[in-house]
């Protein structure tokens, strides 16, 4: 979304290859309020679909390379591109054209003859259904939280000594969503962190979170109480095998991470499951620990292994979601895992980390997110 006095404004991309009716539509759709992007061709419209992720995309049907029809298709073939609301504009009115479109799945047609006034309305009327329904369902699942008593993310940061444990969350566009957060006291030398993201799922995230969440703690009751030694691996393959057996949430996809603390000996052991690597910072220089874990429920052994970190004062550890690594800017490019590494080198240790992390990606991306993001941040005191 671009922004215009600190307001949201939608973003609209119009596909169209002739030139004076592209300019005209680009013209007062601008004049109306709405940020307008413009392709010649469904080819470099699905690029742009990618790069900008519009709001909304009307498009013509008669067009070179790829026509409408078949941009309208590819788009249908990338589920995240599917959802983005989608018009047809065209030249002509025959019934068959506009029952080939509704096919598509598309949300109306414009006629390219419509005046102005007409175009916008349409447009107007098509984004305030689709925010009237994000709304519904926004209060529908806040509802639903408060009712359960469930957070998938701990208002609180967990005191240890030792360490100082902090974490920053965004819901995607303020739902409780797939993202969550959990810390358990082992005893007093030892804690665990879990850190998961339920992929896919948008609206409904938030109710697969919340039973991972449930097997998650489960899981760790169960090594508690069972386990001579309780290692993050042993956590996740637990989780694993409760998910592999649950036909109802198997072919969801998640990733989890398990770090559990010792700050006897300042010692972190980290497994994953299909999660993103752990950022370890320690003075200026930033390692990547890559889990190599299967994602849970791919397989009954998700080949998890342990990490063994020792931590001197200072030091830092970093999980983030892929909300934070596919961030974009503006310009549609993503933030990336590189991008965040070399940022982390060079945060001022006398400041503080997550509040250097959150103002880098909120002046990265303008405040407008595509998931949830959330990142936890421990430090060894």
């Amino acid at each position: 979304m671009a922004e215009n006095n600190n307001k949201p404004v939608n973003t609209i991309l119009l596909v169209e290859d002739e030139f004076n009716i592209a300019k005209l539509f680009n013209y007062n759709l601008t004049k109306a309020g709405f940020h307008c992007e413009v392709a010649s061709n469904g080819l470099e419209g699905l690029e742009m679909a990618e790069k900008i992720r519009p709001d909304l995309i009307i498009s013509d049907v008669m067009m070179p390379e790829v026509d409408g029809f078949e941009f309208r298709k590819r788009l249908l073939e990338n589920p995240e591109l599917k959802k983005i609301p989608f018009v047809f504009l065209t030249a002509k009115g025959e019934e068959d054209d506009i029952l080939q479109g509704f096919d598509l799945e598309i949300e109306d047609y414009i006629i390219k003859t419509s005046s102005p006034k007409v175009v916008i309305a349409k447009v107007s009327a098509i984004l305030k259904s689709l925010e009237k329904e994000r709304i519904k369902v926004v209060d529908e699942v806040q509802k639903a939280a408060d009712t359960m008593g469930a957070k998938v993310v701990p208002e609180e940061f967990p005191k240890f000594d030792g360490f100082a444990i902090k974490h920053w969350h965004i819901p995607f566009k303020n739902v409780p969503g797939g993202d969550f957060i959990d810390y358990f006291k082992i005893d007093e030398n030892h804690l665990a962190i879990v850190f998961g993201d339920v992929m896919g799922k948008r609206w409904g995230a938030w109710y697969f979170a919340v039973a991972y969440a449930g097997y998650v703690r489960s899981a760790t009751r169960f090594v508690l109480e069972s386990a001579k030694e309780i290692t993050p691996s042993a956590i996740l393959q637990k989780v694993n095998e409760s998910v592999y057996k649950d036909e109802r949430i198997s072919e969801v996809f998640i990733t989890l991470s398990v770090i559990i603390l010792n700050n006897k000996n300042r010692i972190a052991k980290y497994s994953g499951a299909g999660d993103l690597p752990l950022f370890f910072k320690s003075s200026n220089k930033v390692e990547k620990i890559h889990s190599g874990g299967l994602l849970l429920g791919f397989s009954q052994s998700g080949e998890y292994e342990d990490y063994e970190i020792k931590l001197n004062s200072g030091d830092e550890l970093f999980l983030v979601t892929d909300g934070i690594i596919e961030a974009r800017n503006r310009d549609g490019d993503l933030y990336q895992e590189e991008k965040f590494a070399e940022f982390l080198k060079k945060i001022n240790a006398n400041e503080d980390s997550l509040e250097q992390i959150k103002k880098e990606l909120l002046d990265y991306t303008g405040e407008e997110f595509d998931d949830d993001v959330s990142v936890i941040a421990i430090t060894a005191v």
